[in-house]
Order: C-alpha cells, then sequence, then structure tokens
C-alpha cells in the first residue's frame, strides 16, 4: 500500500462558489461543534460521518446501476483490489492485497499473487476463485439473445475494457496464485487497472448462493446455461436495501466490513477484526449517501467528511463563513447520454438537440468553479483536457460550441418530427442539474424542442435502456455522482457497444475498434490517429454531449489527519481507514 500517499494533507482554498455549498456548510459547521465537544488530541473520536452527493443501492459496484451508484465512494476500502486510484487519477498498487508481476514473453501475462494472510471477514480465504468471477462477469464470453434478440452478457456488467482482452486465467481453485493470459496482440497498457477496489466480489458467497460448486470450472468452461444461476446471483444478489441487509451475503476483504444500513442511522463501517493490514485510524465510518437522514445527521453534528458535485446537495442553511472547503475540478464529465431509439433514433434528432444546448452558458454558470486551465466546455470524450493530445482533438466539438437554432430546427426537421419531447433523468434532490435542464428547456422551446425535466429520487440509468426516459444527465459513464480516471478508460468503455455502462445502446463498429485500438496503443501518435478519427464520428452521432468537467467541493472537518481529497470515481472515502479525528 502506498502508504505516503493515502497520508498526504490536502491544500485548501476559499470557494469561489460558496453561495452553492450549502450542504458542506451545514456539515462542517456541526462538525466544529462536534470536534469541541467530544475530541482531543489524546483520545480521537470513535467515529466519523462521510455525506456523499449520490446512493449506495449495491455491495456490487459492477453492475451497471451499481457502477453508477456511490458503491464506490463508499466501499473502497470495505472491497480492495490490487490497485486503488489515487489523487491525481491513476492507479496505485495495494500490495495489502497481493502483488501483480508482468512475466516476460510475446503474450502480456500477470502473475497475480494474493497476500499469504489474506481472508475475508468471515473466515473464508481471498483465492483466486475471486478473478476468475470478476474477469467472467465483465469479459463478455457468456452471451445469450436478449429480449431484441441481439446477444448481450448474461452479467450484467457496466465494465468490459481489458477484461475482454484476457484469453484464460489459470487458476488452481482456491489458491493465493493465477496467472492471467492476454490474448495474442493485446498488450493492453491499462493492464495495472484490472481487478481493482469494488472489482474482487467474494466468490465463495455466489457458488453458496448459487448451488454451482465448481465455480472456477463452470465459469472456465462455455456453458452458458451452467454460468447462469453465478450470474442471476452477481447481478441481483448484493443489493443494499436500509434495513434489510444479510450479513451472510457481504463478508469484507478490507480493513472496513458492513454493520448495519438503515435510512435513519446511515451506512455504518466498521473495523474488521480479520484484516491483516495496517487497522484502521478510526473504528466507525458512516457513511451518509442520499436517501438516508444525512441532512439531520449533518445538523446533529454526525457530518465530518463531504464529497459532492457542487450544488449536489441542496440545503436551506448557509455556508458558515469561517469553514474552509476544496473547490477543484475533478475528472468527472457532466454530460447528457442520449437513447439512440425513440424520439433520438435518428441521429439529426440528436444534432437537433446538441445545437440548442447552451453549452457555454452552462459551464459559465454551472461549470466555472475555478480558475484550472482545463475550465471550459469539453471537447473530447477519450482523452482529458490535461493531455497534451487534447487541443489536436477538439475541432469537431465547434459545431456545438454555441446556440444555433436554425440548425436545431433544420435537424429536427430532417429527423421527420415536427416536434419532439425529451426527458431527461437524473437523481433527485439536486438543484445544480435541475437547473441545467432548465436551462436546456428555455433554449431549446423555440427549435421544436420540448425539454422535461424527468428527474426522480429513486433514478437509475438504466431507465434510459428502458424507454423510461430519452436522455441521461450524469457525470463519466452514467455515474451520478464522483467519477472519472485520468487513463478515461471508463469514459471509452462506455462508448463500446458491448459494455453495459453504455446505457443509451450506442452502437457503431468503427468505434469499437478504435476504442479496441487505445487499449493497446502505445504511442501518441497512435493514440492521436485514433481519437481524431473517434471524435468526428462521435461529434457526428453523438450518443453523448459533453458539458464540462464537473466541479466537486470536498470538506473536512478542523483537525482531520490524512483526509485527501480525490477527483475522481474513489472520491474522498479512497483512504477513510487512515482518517483520524482530533480535538
Amino acid at each position: 500500500m502506498a502508504a505516503s500517499e493515502r497520508n498526504e494533507r490536502p491544500h485548501t482554498r476559499r470557494s469561489r462558489l460558496s453561495r452553492r455549498a450549502v450542504a458542506v456548510g451545514v456539515a462542517l459547521a456541526a462538525a466544529a461543534v462536534t470536534t469541541v465537544a467530544c475530541g482531543t488530541e489524546e483520545e480521537p473520536l470513535p467515529s466519523i460521518g462521510y455525506m456523499i452527493d449520490n446512493t449506495v443501492t449495491s455491495y456490487n459496484a459492477n453492475t451497471v446501476d451499481g457502477a453508477a451508484s456511490g458503491a464506490r465512494q463508499a466501499l473502497a476500502r470495505v472491497l480492495p483490489g490490487f490497485g486503488y486510484v489515487g489523487p491525481s487519477g491513476r492507479v496505485v498498487a495495494d500490495t495489502d492485497i497481493g502483488t501483480a508481476t508482468a512475466v516476460p514473453g510475446e503474450q502480456l501475462t500477470v502473475q497475480y499473487r494474493l497476500s499469504p494472510d489474506s481472508v475475508y471477514s468471515d473466515g473464508v480465504p481471498m483465492s483466486c476463485d475471486d478473478l476468475v468471477l470478476t474477469w467472467a462477469a465483465a469479459s463478455g464470453r457468456f452471451s445469450a439473445p436478449d429480449d431484441s434478440g441481439a446477444d448481450s452478457n448474461i452479467f450484467d456488467a457496466a465494465r468490459r475494457g481489458g477484461y475482454a482482452d484476457i484469453e484464460r486465467i489459470d487458476c488452481a481453485p482456491g489458491s493465493k496464485d493465477a496467472t492471467v493470459v492476454f490474448r495474442p496482440g493485446r498488450g493492453d497498457t491499462d493492464w495495472k487497472a484490472l481487478f481493482g477496489a469494488t472489482e474482487l466480489m467474494p466468490s465463495h458467497v455466489a457458488t453458496r448462493v448459487s448451488g454451482v460448486t465448481d465455480l472456477v470450472g463452470v465459469l472456465s468452461g462455455g456453458d452458458v446455461e451452467a454460468v447462469r444461476p453465478i450470474a442471476e446471483f452477481w447481478n441481483t444478489g448484493w443489493t443494499l436495501t436500509p434495513g434489510a441487509l444479510d450479513p451472510s451475503l457481504l463478508p469484507s476483504s478490507g480493513p472496513y466490513r458492513i454493520e448495519s444500513y438503515t435510512a435513519e442511522d446511515g451506512l455504518v463501517l466498521v473495523a474488521n477484526e480479520r484484516w491483516w493490514g495496517n487497522p484502521p485510524g478510526t473504528d466507525r465510518i458512516v457513511v451518509w449517501p442520499r436517501g438516508t437522514a444525512a441532512q439531520t445527521a449533518a445538523e446533529e453534528g454526525q457530518v465530518q467528511v463531504v464529497d459532492s458535485a457542487d450544488g449536489a446537495l441542496g440545503h436551506t442553511a448557509a455556508l458558515g463563513e469561517d469553514v474552509e472547503t476544496t473547490t477543484g475540478v475533478s475528472r468527472n464529465l457532466e454530460q447528457l447520454v442520449l437513447a439512440t431509439s425513440g424520439v433520438f433514433e435518428n441521429p439529426s434528432a440528436r444534432r437537433a438537440l446538441a445545437s440548442c444546448v447552451p453549452r457555454q452558458q452552462l459551464f459559465d454558470e454551472l461549470g466555472a468553479a475555478t480558475e484550472d486551465e482545463r475550465s471550459g466546455p469539453i471537447g473530447s470524450r477519450l482523452l482529458p483536457p490535461d493531455s497534451p493530445l487534447y487541443p489536436l482533438v477538439i475541432g469537431p466539438s465547434e459545431r456545438f460550441g454555441s446556440v444555433d437554432l436554425d440548425a436545431a430546427r433544420a435537424e429536427r426537421e430532417r429527423s421527420g418530427q415536427d416536434r419532439f419531447e425529451v426527458r431527461i433523468g437524473y437523481t433527485t434532490p439536486d438543484m445544480r442539474r435541475a437547473r441545467t435542464v432548465e436551462l436546456i428547456a428555455q433554449s431549446c422551446r423555440d427549435a421544436g424542442i420540448d425539454v422535461v425535466d424527468a428527474g426522480s429520487e429513486s433514478f437509475v440509468p438504466s431507465q434510459l435502456g428502458a424507454g423510461e426516459v430519452d436522455a441521461v444527465l450524469s457525470g463519466t459513464a452514467g455515474v451520478s455522482g464522483a467519477g472519472g480516471r485520468a487513463d478515461m478508460e471508463d469514459a471509452r468503455g462506455a462508448l463500446s457497444s458491448r459494455a453495459g455502462s453504455n446505457v443509451g445502446g450506442y452502437a457503431n463498429g468503427r468505434i469499437d475498434e478504435i476504442l479496441d485500438g487505445l487499449l493497446v496503443a502505445g504511442d501518441n501518435a497512435t493514440v492521436l490517429g485514433l481519437v481524431e478519427e473517434g471524435e468526428r464520428i462521435l461529434w457526428d452521432e453523438l450518443p453523448t454531449l459533453p458539458l464540462f468537467l464537473q466541479p466537486r467541493i470536498v470538506g473536512f472537518a478542523p483537525n482531520m489527519h490524512a483526509a485527501v481529497g480525490n477527483p475522481t470515481t474513489a472520491g474522498a472515502g479512497w483512504n477513510m481507514d487512515r482518517w483520524i479525528l482530533t480535538g
């Protein structure tokens, strides 16, 4: 474990957008009272409250809806893996879990070795079976016709990426060692991101519940029907419902385990007695996601850490003038994910909407949190704005750089629709996204496009594929809260026709080839050529409409030690086991 990185102190600054950071002020003002009342330097607080701007609905952060939830923010230190996403946005090796070493040879081969002491909180040792389950679910190896007759993965996996490039995993059931062999010519440059935090699920639970005794043998074979019971449990068996937990389904492999989950008391994590690494700095972390009594907890002094998109947690109290918060540009891309059926079946309809969306106005009002050089409407889905290649690939985005109602009307007519309605879904309450929908509706009305706010507290991105909404307003890969990484793997993967995170159902064979090429591209010239072509296609077909990099506010109570914000999918909870709060 890179302990030095996890123990950094954050750099803080006064938020220019503090008038929209009301939830942070509520939480931190209350936290300051709690710190004075209960904590001293000699006696750290026994519990820390952590408020996030997303729901936590699944223990399995790898399903489509689980990946879009706050599971990665909440559970990175409950279900760790061979690596974690650090504040830089890049994967850092987690040697508490084990080691991953590339073996010399023509085909990329990686030797994974779990720590000899690694064991789940229920006493069952971790094993290479866990890696085999992760690979089988994400690889797409097990597909069958869906309701439309098209082949689809029987595992409801959000991610695909490099897992599809693994040819086989040599694993003796129960062993601590696994040899992962990639397909010839598929030396994925991002292989270190595989089997990371929240991706290794307890395979022994899937084995027990599904009734499949030889999990490794079944998953290493090709019999879809034999695998189906495992997939059915993997898809839905790890659902987290406040007030209705089955602890036997939730063994932990990290420094924390789940003790309880209720709407009134939040998601309670406690020290895992079987953890073999350094013990956590604080014995109890209470995660306060959406759908819990988070606001009441903040008012009562039970929240000491807040991680939220600017304006996402809307409450009525004002930000305390003496509270310092960190406001920064994250790696999470605020965007519209558009359906490719219904009103948007014709790409002209998608271009019509894009022509009337006020991208610059949205950035100026809702995205301009700092003077960061990456600020502005985003022009690429495939490269991060801090890439040196980024300025070379954003030309196609200029077509939608400003509102053009004449172009919107022409594209709408070209789609064969006199007027059409667009239902935009997102998780509520969220005053920032509500304002986004309001501004789009005002701008597009005169173009013959009626935009409807379809946000709801129970919203999940899979509603797009079900036809319940026409667009999703979300972050990278459909997430409602924290998202994004420096390598853009999750953003790119969500555009693949074979990935579950592609909730809009976009399919373009050439884009699939480009995405596959980017996984193994080892030089800038190759990357540039692929991205240039890809962006030309994507800005014409518009499966998504990028808006801006999401500003995120991270707040820590005074005297928090080792608390470091993380502007990626991991969120502030990436190193929660190092947190200590003193007086």
